[in-house]
């Protein structure tokens, strides 16, 4: 059943159907549609458990001793904040400019002097755990951190490598604003104060443009208001559905000591229990006390003739399906693979977990190309200046694929495409220079074809499947409707040249 509540607000004395005047100001009308069924207690409105539902905003992110508490407890939390940061460096990226092996050396060698990759690492650690992290950008000679980075004073050996703090640890934005469209942290706090936290004191006031931001999930603008500038926590968003798999967890492992009980009948053994005297009683637990020592030393149990004794076994059929799926919503909300999560291989018939992964690692894309490289691209040119002493007009970056087949799927891949450049060069779509040039460009996707030289494709340029079979055997013309006599002309016509032929069609009309 739908009900739509309108209110409406007339002028005292006017009729309901009296049609009022331009000029007289008409009350807006509220409207709301909702699905309810009051004799059932089903929708909106009614008495129903689905309804009593409510979603108060807890703000998990700011409760830094709970946070820091789930972390160095619990290795699922652990895993929620290592795995997607270690995937999205563990390809790390490759340059593209046109400097010299002996400059990608440099820069390689800069990277391990100041331990770039791992800084980065517990930046987006801290950022996942707590909601906010900065990087802050460390140069020689730049000891006016309040002034922005300045490039051109950026000399080489200069770039020292980042200062890692959390949101927590002595880093706090400022209420000043960005107000410049064109640079990149526009609307983000324009400076940042250091404390030291012990004394409270503060260390520096550091400009927006010497900090790398680190945060989890991205807030809309008046919460982010609310965390200060910072994000929220990955550990806020899953933080249900790990307490549901800690419980769950918990209770299976505690329903294995009761997974075989003995009892012993006995009778009379309220009366014993409440009216007979206290050595009756000591008497009757000393009895239990040996007979537990007994039965866990030998695995048996001595009784009076008549006493019976019952063994209940409890089965664990379907405990590991509502394990299994609490894994899974724990995967979900975290964005992460159970394989990878867990650290457990694809369950199932037939279930190798590719598809799960591509779609992890899609996401893992998206993250590289929105989140790190914007990073990257800030470094970048600083430590350009700081290890060739220039910014080259043609750096850039590349992420290598996060998905790498192997050598069943390089030869799949390589038979399946070159097995199409065939068969377009056998139906004279391709002549034989375009053909090799196809199967020269595969040789970075399956390593072979590499050798084919420049000079073999230009000698091939127009040369079709035909042309070649009818040079190597006239008679193959014959295939393809042709008389010998007419093959052999063709064929002899290909080798003096159309060029020929032309000049001597125009003597003789000449």
């Amino acid at each position: 059943m739908s009900r739509k509540h309108i209110s409406r607000r007339r002028e005292a004395g006017t009729p309901p159907n009296h049609t009022q005047p331009n000029n007289t100001h008409q009350a807006p009308v509220t409207t709301m549609d909702a699905f309810s069924n009051p004799a059932a207690r089903i929708g909106f409105g009614t008495m129903d458990l689905l309804q009593a539902t409510e979603y108060p905003v807890t703000r998990l992110t700011q409760n830094y001793q709970l946070l820091t508490s789930l972390y160095r407890d619990n290795w699922i939390v652990q895993n929620i904040v290592a795995t997607i940061p270690n995937d999205i460096v563990r390809k790390w990226y490759t340059l593209r400019s046109g400097v010299t092996p002996e400059c990608m050396d440099q820069m390689a060698r800069l990277e391990r002097s100041t331990q770039l990759r791992r800084k980065l690492l517990l930046g987006m650690y801290w950022g996942r755990l707590y909601g906010g992290a900065a990087g802050l950008i460390l140069v020689r000679g730049q000891d006016d951190l309040s002034r922005p980075l300045d490039l051109d004073a950026v000399l080489p050996g200069s770039f020292l490598g980042l200062q890692i703090l959390d949101r927590w640890s002595g880093v706090y934005p400022e209420m000043e604003l960005v107000t410049d469209p064109s640079d990149p942290d526009f609307g983000l706090p324009a400076f940042y104060t250091v404390r030291e936290e012990a004394s409270g004191q503060m260390v520096a006031r550091v400009h927006h443009s010497r900090i790398l931001r680190f945060i989890g999930r991205e807030l809309p603008w008046q919460e982010q208001v609310t965390e200060l500038y910072w994000g929220e926590s990955e550990i806020e968003a899953v933080y249900s559905e790990v307490v549901k798999r800690d419980n769950v967890s918990g209770n299976i492992a505690a329903l294995t000591f009761r997974a075989n009980v003995n009892y012993m009948e006995s009778d009379g053994l309220d009366q014993l229990l409440g009216t007979a005297n206290t050595e009756m009683q000591r008497r009757f637990w000393n009895m239990m006390q040996a007979q537990a020592v007994m039965e866990s030393n030998f695995g048996t149990r001595i009784v009076n003739r008549g006493d019976a004794i019952h063994n209940t076994q409890y089965t664990f059929t379907g405990l590991p399906d509502v394990y299994d799926r609490v894994m899974m919503d724990v995967a979900g909300a975290a964005r992460t693979p159970v394989t990878k999560l867990f650290g457990r291989s694809a369950a199932g018939l037939n279930s190798t977990g590719e598809d799960d992964l591509q779609n992890y690692y899609d996401y893992i894309d998206g993250l590289r190309e929105n989140e790190f490289r914007p990073m990257i691209e800030r470094l970048l040119p600083i430590m350009a200046l700081s290890a060739w002493g220039e910014i080259p007009d043609d750096l850039d970056i590349d992420f290598p694929p996060m998905w790498t087949p192997d050598a069943k799927e390089i030869a799949e891949i390589a038979e399946r495409k070159t097995g199409a450049v065939i068969s377009a060069y056998q139906n004279d779509l391709l002549d034989a220079g375009t053909a090799m040039e196809e199967l020269q460009a595969l040789a970075d996707e399956t390593g072979i074809f590499g050798k084919i030289s420049d000079e073999s494709i230009e000698a091939g340029r127009g040369q079709t499947y035909t042309k070649s079979r009818m040079l190597a055997d006239p008679m193959a013309g014959l295939e393809m409707g042709a008389g010998p006599d007419q093959a052999e002309e063709e064929a002899e016509a290909d080798e003096n040249g159309e060029e020929d032929g032309d000049g001597k069609d125009k003597a003789e009309k000449q």
